[in-house]
C-alpha cells in the first residue's frame, strides 16, 4: 500500500467534532493553508492560493485534539492524504482527506503549556503509580512540576566551583 504522507500548516476553521463510530472514535476538523510569498513590485508578501481540507483524528489523538484544538487555532498536522468517495443524490462524490498521525499547535503563532494525561497500565487497566509530588498543591511557579536535569536544585544555577570566576564585571564599565 502507498501512503501520501504530508505535513500541512494552517488554521482550523471550524470546531473540532467528536463522534463514536464502529471503528473508535474520530475527530473531525476541517482547515486552511494559506501560501504566502514575496511580492518584489509591492515590496511586501501577498497571499497565494488557499488550500481547504478536512482532518480526521481517531481514538486518543482524536480525544487529545478534542480537549486541546478550537477554531482559529494555527496547527500543524502530518497525516496521509486520503480520498473518500460516496453516493449522494447528485451521484458519485468525492473528497481529500488527512488522516492524521500528529496534530500539533504551531508555536511560530503562539505558546502552549503540554498536560500529559497519566499513563495506564494496559495489563491491569489501573492508572500507572504517579510521579513524586504529583497531588501537591500547585506552587507559584507553573513550571515547578516539569522535570529538570539539574541535580542539585534551583540553587545550583548560581553556584560554581569554577577556577576562572571572578568578581570583575565580564565587561568593564564606561566611566
Amino acid at each position: 500500500m502507498n501512503d501520501t504522507p504530508l505535513h500541512v500548516v494552517g488554521n482550523v476553521v471550524d470546531v473540532p467534532r467528536q463522534n463514536r463510530t464502529s471503528n473508535g472514535s474520530v475527530t473531525n476538523f476541517r482547515m486552511a493553508s494559506t501560501s504566502r510569498r514575496w511580492d518584489e513590485e509591492t515590496k511586501g508578501f501577498v497571499d497565494g492560493a488557499t488550500l481547504w481540507i478536512d482532518v480526521a483524528c481517531w481514538n486518543e489523538l482524536g480525544g487529545n485534539v478534542a480537549r486541546s484544538v478550537t477554531k482559529g487555532d494555527p496547527v500543524v498536522v502530518v497525516g496521509n492524504l486520503l480520498t473518500e468517495s460516496w453516493e449522494s443524490e447528485a451521484g458519485r462524490r468525492s473528497a481529500n482527506r488527512i488522516k492524521a498521525i500528529a496534530v500539533g499547535l504551531n508555536l511560530a503563532r503562539g505558546w502552549s503549556d503540554f498536560t500529559r494525561p497519566p499513563r495506564v497500565d494496559r495489563s491491569a487497566g489501573l492508572a500507572a503509580p504517579q510521579e513524586p509530588g504529583e497531588d501537591e498543591p500547585p506552587t507559584a511557579d507553573p513550571y515547578a512540576h516539569r522535570p529538570t536535569d539539574y541535580t542539585e536544585g534551583a540553587e545550583t544555577l548560581h553556584n560554581s566551583d569554577s577556577e576562572v570566576t571572578s568578581e570583575e564585571p565580564a565587561v568593564p564599565a564606561l566611566t
